[in-house]
């Protein structure tokens, strides 16, 4: 079974440990409602953008956790 997993990064793309605790999951769809669900609190504790692996395969990322300027 594949293991879903947030690598967390500082704006330059250096890794950094996240302000939540994340677990491993075991869809995609479980590990996008969590990060919707802290991605504020990610923020706040200093993280700037995340990817999202399958296992070691990077399925998409850098994805900012800033909000869009309107």
């Amino acid at each position: 079974m594949a293991a879903w997993t947030w690598r967390f990064e500082k704006a330059d793309g250096t890794e950094a440990a996240p302000a939540v605790e994340p677990e491993e999951f075991t869809t995609q769809g479980d590990a996008e409602s969590w990060i919707g669900e802290v991605w504020k609190e990610l923020l706040a504790g200093g993280i700037d953008q995340v990817r999202l692996f399958e296992d070691a395969t990077e399925i998409y990322g850098p994805m900012s956790l800033h909000a869009e300027e309107a």
